[in-house]
């Protein structure tokens, strides 16, 4: 894999073989992006070749998506607007069991304790902050998931590093399922379960709501508003 266009491919591709039921064979990793995200995504296709599963986070993506490539793709998300409580009713009815590394510690406990709240049977194996002080610190991290052995494993550590997290798990031999959840455990943390209010999930305006409640993601999305649509159109005049 070299072209940009490979990464749109993927995310087509997943989304042909999206399994509602999640019987993804083990050891697979799912991640997710969005116009900020697939910026970087971009110029690491050869890291995102190694996931099983890469889905469209955001309308704006979908709809770049639908409209050059014409391809039909759904907006998934990691998030109780999209995924995450079909992950946790099953997890939940069939007695598996999730591991947590993400956000900050106090919030990842936050968020844990609201889980069960809604959830009340879910399994934890464990959880953790995401942030780690070196690379030694990750492989014994990743080797004590290995003995915990969860059937769920959630990562978000932001862009590229909860990728290489994953990928590096199932390298060193996780059989579960790993998905990539960016802000969740934080939002969770900081709003409770629904994060969205229902008319934002509704009209798509997810992204500007999260602007609204996160001053720190503004410059970012800013950035990806005006980029974002010019390096999309080149990808994809580059693709034909």
């Amino acid at each position: 894999m070299g072209r940009k266009s490979d990464l749109i491919e993927l995310i087509v591709d997943s989304e042909k073989h999206y399994n509602k039921d999640l019987n993804y064979r083990e050891g697979s990793i799912i991640t997710f992006l969005n116009p900020v995200s697939y910026l970087e995504a971009r110029r690491k296709i050869e890291l995102f070749s190694e996931f099983d599963g890469i889905f469209a986070d955001g309308s704006v993506l979908v709809a770049a998506i639908r409209l050059l490539y014409g391809q039909k793709v759904c907006r998934r998300s990691f998030d109780m607007t999209s995924v995450a409580p079909s992950i946790f009713s099953f997890a939940e009815q069939n007695g598996k069991s999730i591991y947590i590394v993400a956000s900050h510690q106090e919030e990842v406990e936050k968020a844990v304790a609201i889980f069960k709240s809604q959830y009340p049977r879910l399994i934890f194996a464990g959880y953790r902050d995401g942030y780690f002080s070196s690379e030694e610190d990750i492989k014994k991290e990743i080797l004590h998931i290995l003995n915990v052995n969860p059937d769920f494993l959630i990562v978000g550590m932001g862009i590229l590093a909860q990728e290489k997290f994953l990928l590096a798990a199932k390298e060193a031999g996780f059989r579960g399922i790993g998905f990539t959840c960016g802000g969740f455990v934080h939002q969770t943390a900081k709003s409770e379960l629904e994060y969205y209010p229902h008319w934002v999930d509704k009209l798509n305006l997810r992204f500007l709501y999260r602007m609204y409640k996160e001053k720190h993601t503004r410059k970012r999305y800013l950035q990806a508003a005006f980029i974002f649509p010019i390096v999309f159109f080149k990808d994809w005049i580059c693709s034909r």
